[in-house]
């Protein structure tokens, strides 16, 4: 028995490190990991109730699709789009270029080896079997770009239910989304098509200025920084602001082909070969639900892009791209994220009137997304006044947006907790308790543990969370600042098994750690130099 104990007690931490190892990239296996260690709570995975077989998900979110079709009524394609004044490239995407197998064997090498039910091997077989898969690989990629057809076994898709947070009823359909899970190789065929539509957009500049969702050098963090910057200034000349979040229901999953295709060839500039790519690769799709060892049947994708899909969200800018000049029409402020839309205006306190022109934006936005198939959701649409506070209590404007007025304290946009002051202390405090609730579960595991793979999950946790937008944190106080740096001391000692009396800083420097406050400047500059050097945008 002793000896037992001996050999369990040895081949723990070396199960433990593979598994770290393999996972390090994936934060959703390693979060379940630690979860089941530590008994804290069942990997969301495991929660969805036996009482639901695939078909009760696949008829749910058929439905719900179905359904949000039906509520939009009196669509007038034609005369919403006319109405936006955009001007198509004079230089057209007619086809797209074949690859050599260099290209295809970085592209297979450096992505992630996620298996899905329809793959034929394994991914990690794969990669092993590459030098003898490539040829034909080849062939069928440049087959594809070619003829513009995409072949129909990469048209099928597995969906996998994921409940949207971990702390909603698992017993409810609608706390779940479709996350549809596509073979390996079309995945690979997506990335080919999708580096050479980016190369094309970026090159004749069709992209909207102020959209940031999956485009290079780009992100929710120069998104926010932008955002932030103008309200901020806009503060300092005694202005407050408005900034409005909207919200948009099942946006990728309600788009119209027929609506894509046009933008594709009039907005976007695609043609040929290569339009009648996209029409295959929109046409004859269907996907089916896997839940407990069964599937459900199969059903028609009708509309929308695969969410879980490399072109999914390329295809939802374009799909967009009308809605900027809408709204610069009214002389507003906006940035987009994929589907998350932020308008905000900026005026003096007794020129109230202005804000009215928000009201009209919203409304003629929402009439223009209705006409696109795109249902905006009032009742999670979020307002926040922002600027000094004598100036914010003095006003008696009440805006009203679709009927009823909207008010709030704090919103959450791109996973920062913004407020009326924009001192980010409900963000800060919300990050500090995040983080020292992973902190906990890793302290639990010290012993399993070496070092080496504790710091990944002190970084896959916790790092990752303080480095997160913390660009925005600039000219904080240090009362606030401290808060996230109590965070990160905690984190050390746990790493190097400090006493808690020890010096911090021998300990932050045997780490290579930055204090949080350097981390911060770190970040701006290192955005200043981004953008200065075309790494970002301008």
């Amino acid at each position: 028995m002793s000896r037992y104990r001996q050999a369990l007690k040895a081949a723990r931490p070396e199960h433990i490190r593979k598994l770290i190892e393999n996972n390090q990239n994936n934060p959703r296996f390693l979060f379940s990991t630690v979860a089941r260690l530590t008994n804290n709570q069942t990997p969301p995975d495991l929660n969805i109730p036996l009482q639901f077989n695939s078909n009760d998900f696949m008829n749910f979110f058929t439905d719900k699709i179905d359904n949000i079709r039906n509520t939009i009524t009196n669509v007038d394609y034609t005369a919403s789009n006319m109405s936006t004044s955009f001007v198509a490239p004079k230089e057209k995407l007619q086809y797209f270029t074949a690859i050599g197998q260099e290209e295809l064997n970085t592209l297979i090498t450096v992505s992630k080896p996620t298996t899905c039910l329809l793959d034929p091997v394994p991914t990690k077989l794969l990669k092993v079997l590459l030098p003898v898969a490539e040829e034909p690989l080849l062939n069928i990629i440049n087959s594809s770009l070619s003829l513009g057809h995409v072949p129909k076994p990469f048209k099928l898709a597995v969906i996998k239910p994921l409940i949207k947070k971990p702390q909603l009823d698992p017993s409810e359909l609608a706390n779940y989304r479709p996350i549809s899970n596509l073979p390996f190789m079309s995945k690979i065929l997506e990335k080919v098509i999708s580096a050479q539509l980016c190369s094309f957009l970026q090159k004749k500049d069709i992209y909207e200025e102020f959209q940031s969702g999956f485009r290079p050098h780009h992100s929710t963090e120069t998104a926010l920084v932008k955002i932030t910057n103008d309200l901020l200034l806009a503060s300092d000349q005694g202005c407050i602001s408005l900034l409005v979040l909207l919200d948009l229901s099942a946006a990728f999953d309600t788009i119209d082909h027929f609506i894509l295709i046009d933008r594709l060839q009039n907005y976007a500039g695609i043609q040929g070969q290569a339009l009648k790519w996209f029409t295959s690769y929109l046409s004859d799709r269907y996907h089916f639900v896997y839940l407990n060892g069964e599937s459900s049947q199969l059903s028609p994708v009708k509309y929308g892009v695969p969410q879980g899909s490399v072109l999914g969200p390329l295809l939802f800018s374009i799909y967009l791209l009308p809605l900027g000049n809408i709204i610069r029409k009214y002389g507003i402020s906006f940035h987009c994220y994929a589907d998350d839309t932020q308008l905000y205006i900026s005026t003096r306190p007794d020129e109230t009137s202005e804000l009215s022109k928000l009201t009209e934006c919203v409304k003629n936005v929402k009439d223009w997304m209705t006409n696109n198939f795109l249902l905006l959701n009032s009742d999670k649409t979020e307002i926040l006044l922002i600027g000094p506070k004598n100036n914010r209590q003095n006003l008696t404007y009440n805006l009203q947006l679709d009927g009823c007025t909207v008010t709030s304290t704090t919103v959450k946009s791109l996973g920062v907790i913004l407020d009326s002051n924009l001192s980010f202390e409900n963000h800060i405090s919300h990050v500090t308790k995040t983080a020292f609730f992973h902190l906990r579960n890793i302290a639990k595991l010290q012993n399993m543990l070496p070092v080496s793979d504790a710091e990944k999950l002190v970084h896959a946790f916790m790092t990752s969370r303080l480095d997160y937008c913390n660009a925005l944190l600039g000219g904080c106080p240090a009362s606030s600042i401290n808060k996230l740096q109590i965070v990160q001391n905690a984190a050390a000692r746990v790493l190097t098994r400090s006493r808690k009396y020890d010096h911090i800083t021998p300990i932050l420097k045997s780490l290579h750690w930055l204090p949080i406050r350097f981390l911060i400047r770190y970040k701006i500059v290192l955005l200043t130099y981004k953008a200065l050097n075309g790494l970002a945008p301008a």
